[in-house]
């Protein structure tokens, strides 16, 4: 299934309203959010065939919308039915779901105010987003040459296709230097993430992550967070130089398709994972498995 490309494959897509057969769930060449990237989409999991934290995902794709300025022709429960509907029709136990809404073809110019909105949901089987082998061992990562912007020249808050063209770039910059991904920093030099993965250190015991104020504020990270307190760990969150890379023991990452992934290496820096990733790493497993309800 992984070798098939994602037009050719069998089964269904909700497409603005209705399950229709995968391979007919299609846009015209012209459409707004393929030229202009007036495009917001949402990555999500499946587990056990639940998906993990489906209401947030979805009120997140309605304010990446209403950021770019565009209302979603749906209401926040009607996309989450979809998102169900998307995931029994492909039978997914374990996988992702992809909500995408995007201005259509009606103008085909910068401004685009007369466009449909068009909403598709997606789902398919998720395989480890890294190699299995280096989930706990870590993986590899450059630094990047492009940096997050600042909230003053792109809409940050949101989940844009558009802000994603520099971590593509970046991490396929990377990929050629035979890492697996790449840290981002942001427009003061600061670190920022990786190019899909929020990031964490470890220094002395205590969680070092950076102030998410011109990144996303990812669902995992926030997770993660909330699972690391419950365990007693001090979290800081701080702008981070790129100096102190060499200052921390552990590094890991967050993110809906990462899960928690150890990074063993970023740039000239290097980190051994240990307690306290194994720890949440082990913690986010068992919490985003469905919960068995006592007879």
């Amino acid at each position: 299934m992984a070798d098939i490309p994602f037009d050719k494959r069998d089964g269904f897509i909700w497409f603005n309203g209705d399950l229709v057969p995968w391979t007919d769930a299609k846009v015209h060449v012209l459409t707004h959010g393929l030229h202009y990237a007036s495009c917001v989409f949402e990555g999500e999991r499946v587990y056990g065939g639940e998906i993990f934290k489906l209401r947030e995902h979805t009120e997140r794709l309605f304010k990446s919308a209403e950021i770019l300025g565009f209302e979603i022709p749906y209401s926040i429960e009607e996309i989450d039915d979809a998102c169900r509907k998307a995931v029994a029709a492909q039978g997914i136990v374990d996988g992702y779901v992809r909500p995408v809404a995007w201005r259509g073809s009606e103008m085909m110019a910068v401004s685009a105010q007369k466009n449909k909105i068009h909403v598709a949901v997606a789902s398919w089987e998720w395989p480890s987003y890294f190699d299995p082998e280096l989930r706990f061992k870590g993986i590899r990562a450059d630094i990047a040459q492009y940096r997050r912007p600042s909230p003053e020249t792109a809409p940050c808050d949101s989940k844009a296709a558009g802000l994603y063209m520099i971590c593509t770039v970046s991490k396929h910059a990377a990929e050629a230097k035979g890492y697996a991904d790449a840290l981002m920093m942001d427009y003061r030099g600061y670190v920022a993430e990786m190019t899909g993965a929020n990031v964490f250190f470890v220094k002395d015991g205590v969680l070092h992550t950076p102030t998410p104020d011109c990144f996303l504020d990812g669902i995992t990270r926030r997770t993660v967070i909330d699972l690391a307190r419950k365990r007693g760990y001090e979290i800081v969150e701080r702008h981070i130089k790129e100096e102190e890379l060499g200052d921390f023991s552990e590094c890991f990452i967050t993110g809906t398709a990462v899960e928690v992934t150890a990074v063993a290496e970023i740039g000239p820096y290097t980190y051994t994972p240990s307690t306290i990733t194994k720890t949440l790493m082990d913690d986010y497993s068992a919490e985003v498995q469905p919960k068995v309800s006592a007879a």
